[in-house]
Parts: C-alpha cells; sequence; structure tokens
C-alpha cells in the first residue's frame, strides 16, 4: 500500500463501522462509463455532501490490492449486473489535491512536486518497470500499463483546490498565475494526451467549481460533467432523500418536521428535495438540530461576494431571505472565483458553494432551509445592512407582541423592517410588501410554516403563518394596506373568509391587520382572535 496508489479499503471499512445510507448505486453508473469514450467523470457539489464518501467508495471498490466483497455485499450495488465484473480489478491511483497541494503550497513549482510525489509512489509499488530521468506521472503510467496490460481508476478527491486557493489571491500576481497555468498543463498532459485512454479504466474528480470554461476546458473537455445546477443522473447520490432521512429519523428518534426545517430544500435536478447529510448526521449524533454549517465554513466567504452588490443583487438576497425566489441565468458564469463580473456570477457562485439552491426548470434560486438562512442573516449582519439586520434582530420581539395581541409593538416593531433606502422594502408594490412582513417575522419560520400570497377563501392572503407539527401557538393571517384605516384589513381577511382554509390545519388563529400611512410614515395594527 502507498501514500497515493492502492490504498486498500480501510477508509471505507472506516465508513461502513458507522452509519451509512447506501450510496453504492452510484458504482453502476460509474461502471457503465469503463473503457467507454464516457469513462472520465467530474462530479462537483459544494462542501458537505459527501463527495469524499463517495470517493473513498469507489476505490474500495475498484482497488485490486484488497478483497471488499464483504463491503458490499449488502449494498444496492451488490444486485447490480456489473458487479462482479469490476469488483477490485484495476490499481487504484488516489490524490486527495487539497491536501497534496497544502503540503507544497508554498513552493512556486507546486505542480511539478505534486507530480513527483505522486509519481515516485506509483514507481515503488512497480519496482520491476524502471523509473527514466525524464519520466513525469503521465509517461510512468502509460510504461506500467504497456508492461501490466492493467489501466488504472484514477481518483482525485478536490481537484480544483489549486485553481480555488489560487483564485482567491486578489491581487492574482505572476506566481498565483504560473500556478494556475501549470496546473492546467498537467491535467491536460494527464487527460488530452493521445494515450490517455490507455493508461485510464476510468477517471472520477470530484470538485466544488465544475470545469472553468477557458483555460481548463480545452484540457477537460472530454469529461462528463454533473454539477449543482446540472447534476444530470447523479443527483440523489450526494446528499440524502426525504426518505432516507425519514428512515435516519426513526431510528434515532428524532422529529423529521425539525431535520426537514433545518437540512432539507436542495433542488439537485430531478431529485425535488435533498438534505445537507453532514448536518443531518451531526444533528442525530448531537440529538439537536442547529446550524452546523459554521463548523465547516466560514461566512465570510460570501460576504465579499454579497457585498459587491451588482444591480438588484441587494434586493435579491433580501428577497430570498424572506423566503421568495429570483431568477438568475447561471450559463455565462466562468467557474472561476476570480471571474465574478455581474449579479448572475454571484448568484452561480452561491449555488455552487451550497448557499442557494436551484430551480433547473423555472431557472431560480433560493435559499434551502433554516441552516442556510442562518448563514445569509449573519452575512447580512456583518455587511452592516441598517434596516434589515434591526429587521432580523427583532423578529422575535414582533412574533412575541403578536402573539400577545400588543398592536402598538407590532406597529413599532414593523418600523424597524420597512426602508425607504431599499426598494425591495419600500412598499412600492405589492411583492414588497410582502417581502417587508417576511422579513419582519423571520424568525416565525423557526415554528411557522410561512406562506406568502396564500391562497385562502376568496382571495389571496399577504401572510399566513401556519405552526408546525408539535408547536401550540395559534395561526396568524396578516393583510397589509397602504393609506387605509386599519380596520378595512381585518374586514377583507374576514369578508373573504381567509380563516376558513387555515382552520383546517390549526385551533386558535390571529387576524392581524396593519396599515402603513405613507403621509405620515407610521404604521398602525389591529389584532382580533377568530373564533369558530
Amino acid at each position: 500500500m502507498g501514500l497515493y496508489i492502492n490504498k486498500g479499503n480501510a477508509w471505507f471499512q472506516a465508513i461502513r463501522r458507522t452509519e451509512y445510507v447506501d450510496k453504492s448505486g452510484l458504482i453502476a453508473i460509474v461502471n457503465n462509463t469503463l473503457l467507454t469514450e464516457l469513462r472520465f467523470t467530474c462530479v462537483t457539489r459544494c462542501r458537505r455532501f459527501g463527495k469524499s464518501m463517495a470517493a473513498k467508495m469507489l476505490a474500495a471498490y475498484y482497488d485490486h490490492s484488497c478483497d471488499s466483497r464483504s463491503l458490499f455485499s449488502d449494498l444496492q450495488i451488490a444486485g447490480d449486473a456489473s458487479f462482479e465484473e469490476h469488483l477490485n480489478k484495476y490499481p487504484v491511483i488516489y490524490i486527495d489535491m487539497t491536501g497534496l497541494f497544502m503540503l507544497h503550497k508554498e513552493y512556486d513549482d507546486v505542480v511539478k512536486r505534486i507530480d513527483k510525489a505522486v509519481r515516485d509512489d506509483v514507481a515503488a509499488a512497480y519496482p520491476q518497470v524502471p523509473l527514466l530521468e525524464d519520466d513525469d506521472l503521465m509517461g510512468l503510467l502509460l510504461r506500467i500499463v504497456y508492461d501490466t496490460k492493467k489501466p488504472f481508476f484514477l481518483i482525485i478527491d478536490e481537484w480544483d483546490a489549486l485553481l480555488r486557493e489560487c483564485s482567491l489571491n486578489k491581487d492574482l500576481d505572476a506566481i498565483a498565475l504560473k500556478k494556475k497555468d501549470d496546473f492546467v498543463n498537467w491535467l491536460r498532459r494527464l487527460f488530452k494526451d493521445a494515450n490517455a485512454s490507455d493508461a485510464f479504466v476510468g477517471v472520477y474528480m470530484t470538485g466544488i467549481l465544475p470545469i472553468k470554461k477557458y483555460d481548463t476546458q480545452s484540457a477537460l473537455n472530454n469529461f462528463q460533467e454533473y454539477s449543482m445546477v446540472k447534476p444530470g443522473g447523479m443527483g440523489g447520490f450526494f446528499g440524502f432523500t426525504k426518505d432516507e432521512v425519514r428512515m435516519l429519523a426513526e431510528r434515532h428518534r428524532m422529529d423529521f418536521d425539525e431535520l426537514e426545517k433545518w437540512y432539507d430544500g436542495y433542488q439537485i435536478g430531478p431529485q425535488p428535495s435533498m438534505f445537507n447529510p453532514n448536518s443531518v448526521m451531526t444533528a442525530l449524533r448531537e440529538e439537536w438540530c442547529e446550524s452546523y454549517w459554521g463548523r465547516t465554513g466560514a461566512t465570510d466567504a460570501i460576504t465579499g461576494y454579497i457585498n459587491m452588490n451588482y444591480d438588484g443583487l441587494k434586493d435579491d438576497i433580501i428577497q430570498m431571505l424572506a423566503g421568495g425566489r429570483c431568477k438568475v441565468d447561471p450559463i455565462g458564469f466562468q467557474n472561476d472565483l476570480a471571474e465574478v463580473h455581474n449579479r448572475d456570477d454571484v448568484l452561480t457562485v452561491l449555488i455552487h458553494l451550497g448557499y442557494l439552491s436551484y430551480d433547473r426548470r423555472e431557472r431560480e434560486c433560493f435559499v434551502p432551509n433554516l441552516e442556510v438562512s442562518g448563514e445569509l442573516k449573519n452575512a447580512v449582519r456583518d455587511l452592516k445592512w441598517k434596516h434589515v439586520a434591526n429587521a432580523l434582530q427583532q423578529s422575535e420581539r414582533l412574533l412575541q407582541a403578536t402573539i400577545a395581541c400588543d398592536e402598538a409593538a407590532v406597529a413599532c416593531a414593523l418600523e424597524a423592517a420597512h426602508s425607504d433606502d431599499t426598494s425591495i422594502l419600500s412598499y412600492n408594490d405589492e411583492n414588497s410588501l410582502a417581502c417587508v412582513l417576511s422579513i419582519a417575522y423571520y424568525y416565525a419560520r423557526n415554528d411557522y410554516h410561512i406562506h406568502r400570497e396564500y391562497a385562502s377563501g376568496k382571495g389571496f392572503a399577504d401572510l399566513v403563518m401556519i405552526p408546525r407539527k408539535n408547536v401550540s401557538k395559534p395561526a396568524i393571517i396578516i393583510e397589509l394596506k397602504k393609506d387605509k384605516d386599519v380596520k378595512t384589513a381585518i374586514d377583507q381577511i374576514k369578508e373573504r373568509n381567509y380563516p376558513q382554509k387555515v382552520a383546517e390545519y390549526t385551533g386558535d388563529i390571529l387576524l392581524v391587520g396593519i396599515n402603513y400611512d405613507t403621509e405620515t410614515k407610521q404604521h398602525s395594527c389591529k389584532i382580533e382572535r377568530w373564533k369558530k
């Protein structure tokens, strides 16, 4: 066993000894590509979505230096026709690019050192094939394959680590640019060499960003890509499905609704609802749902992008924090953190980093769940968006005041959410009305399902909040008016029978009418308890 070649199955043994959700169906998909023109696969997902775990599973399955049958015999792949054909049949090279790059990152010739480290390790495993003075990794691999007649299965985990690190160099100095160029040429040597298909039975790479559209595209244009934006048939193998989380919740006697509220919401291709797997498993271990995102990703990773505030970006972030959606065109993004030039680029970066989910059919992005929403809330606080930050900070008091029927306190709290300085919060149209309410009642999403423009009775209520399972609080129906008597809002709720529909879900209901006077810039509020 070497550092990079034929590492055996110890990693996957450790994974199987812990609680494992069967994602071995991925192996069947990769098996179908082996020794074909489709043998080069690149899967990109945000952190915490099981990329490395899947890579270790593949290494254990293909590695010819070990016997992994017992590790897979009870998994889905064991029933696939290709299982026996490829089980432990190939020499496997596994490169953790993050670790290898960090080991040599201070050196200008970092790529040469990476190549040498892997090359020397492979050479030690094949003493019968002499290492020539001018051998690089690819040259050695080709000579080994011609000697042994056994091509390699190559895994590169976090393939884009070097490119991402260099892109974060704000000045992009000559040294950083040279490292990027050297790395692109290294990839080109491995995968665009005329004999690349001879060297590899298959190649599997993971990363965060898809292949860059310029420099690396020519080096990797023979790869089949599966990303957060275009996941293809890989959607179900990264992240947890609802059925998988339900099974885990039952096993651990955890509240599925809580897990769903905190960690669900990623729409990855045909998969309508995927959970963050790392956060789910952490919550199960700790028997508590909260944000575990901050343990593996810093808020400042996104504040720089949000603070660019390209045309309309601030309004978009506020609208999504309020539970809305925004149109986005991810096609123009060059898949490079140093090439962010407009609003769509920023939103696309946030999709690839996992801070937003993407609905490919509607071409819209949105905040997936409470965990990520909390990280965006922290970013807004750090950016010092005064009115938004104040509204978010006061939202818990606003909910308490509403439930207590404290009309004056509700009117006062709404002043913090309304801002003529920010168009989305300035009551310009119906969307901004609903956005103000949703931001103001941000805290309520802990205990409520919140619906904007809720179809109820004979029309659409501005905001309806229905208690979550096991929450003993009243439902709330809110109607917002401009330059009207506040009683008008309450009367509309009653006349259009909004409570009738909501009553199907709950017992007590509060009717909340709010009016904004454009002349005095003041809010007024009236709250009534609705009785069946």
